[in-house]
C-alpha cells in the first residue's frame, strides 16, 4: 500500500529474524503481524499477533534468519504508513528481552517504553 518500489517498508534485524523464525516454527504460524493501535499514555501502541494466513492487503517482509530459515513479518493495511522506516530489533539484556522498534515517526515515548505517539502529519490510525 504505502511501499516504495525496491525497498522494503521495514528492516529486520538477523536478532529479530532468528526469533521471528523461532516463533513462527513453535506456534505453526505463517508470520508475525505487526500493527499500531490507540493506548497507552502516550497515545498509541505497537501490537504483534501469530497469524496462520497472510491477509490480501498486508505488506509482507521475508528475511532469511541467521540459521537460514523464513522469517515472516506482516504489516496491517492501518500500520503500513506509521512503521514506514521502522528497524525492528530483538534483545536480550539481563533482565528482559524483547522486539525493540526504532521508528523515525515516533515523535514521543512514554517511559514505560510500551507507548509512543506519532508525529501529527501521519493522523491517527483508524
Amino acid at each position: 500500500m504505502f511501499a516504495i518500489p525496491g525497498q522494503s517498508p521495514v528492516t529486520v534485524t538477523a536478532a529479530a529474524a532468528a526469533q521471528i523464525a523461532r516463533l513462527m516454527a513453535k506456534q505453526e504460524a505463517a508470520g508475525l503481524r505487526i500493527g499500531v493501535k490507540k493506548g497507552g499514555c502516550a497515545g498509541m501502541e505497537y501490537t504483534m499477533d501469530y497469524v496462520a494466513e497472510v491477509e490480501p492487503h498486508d505488506e509482507v517482509v521475508e528475511v532469511a534468519a541467521p540459521d537460514g530459515t523464513d522469517a515472516r513479518v506482516m504489516i496491517a493495511p492501518m500500520a503500513q504508513m506509521f512503521l514506514f522506516g521502522t528497524e525492528i530489533d530483538y534483545e536480550t539484556s539481563l533482565l528482559e528481552s524483547g522486539f525493540k522498534f526504532r521508528n523515525p515517526n515516533v515523535t514521543e515515548a512514554c517511559g514505560c517504553g510500551e507507548s509512543i505517539k506519532f508525529d501529527a502529519a501521519l493522523g491517527t490510525p483508524g
